[in-house]
């Protein structure tokens, strides 16, 4: 079973991708429109968009994550396919507290499939698995 946004969100990053499709841009009313349902996030979120900090890592098995490079440098992992991220945010205001839908880099993953300004990277499925094993073991790390 598929997790999916709610409805509002999906329906304005589909009118975000068409009104890109159509002429190259973001209609000023959609931004507002993110930037209500978002918050600050939005702005951060199209920054990290402006700077190419979203990357798109598959292997020849069909896997894929993203990885974002946050604004303190450090890079998250996130699988969009199940709205998940590794940063502190996404589990505090997401997971624990519930006052967010998703957090910047899960936004700005959208936003970049949306504007078509994500980067793309082929790596084999145990570079991917490495990629993975790496990420848990911070988050281990960062918990113990």
């Amino acid at each position: 079973m598929a997790v999916t946004l709610p409805a509002v969100v999906e329906e304005l990053l589909s009118d975000m991708a068409a009104a890109v499709r159509e002429t190259a841009r973001i209609p000023d009313e959609h931004l507002l429109s993110l930037k209500f349902i978002f918050g600050s996030s939005a702005i951060q979120a199209l920054d990290l968009v402006d700077r190419r900090s979203i990357t798109l890592v598959s292997s020849p098995s069909g896997r894929r994550v993203y990885q974002v490079l946050g604004s303190s440098g450090k890079t998250y992992t996130c699988l969009a396919s199940c709205h998940y991220c590794s940063c502190p945010a996404f589990a505090f205001s997401v997971l624990r507290k519930s006052d967010s839908l998703l957090c910047k880099h899960l936004l700005a993953i959208y936003l970049s499939q949306v504007m078509g300004t994500c980067q793309q990277l082929s790596v084999s499925d145990k570079q991917l698995t490495d990629i993975l094993l790496t990420e848990e073991e911070q988050e281990r790390k960062g918990t113990d």
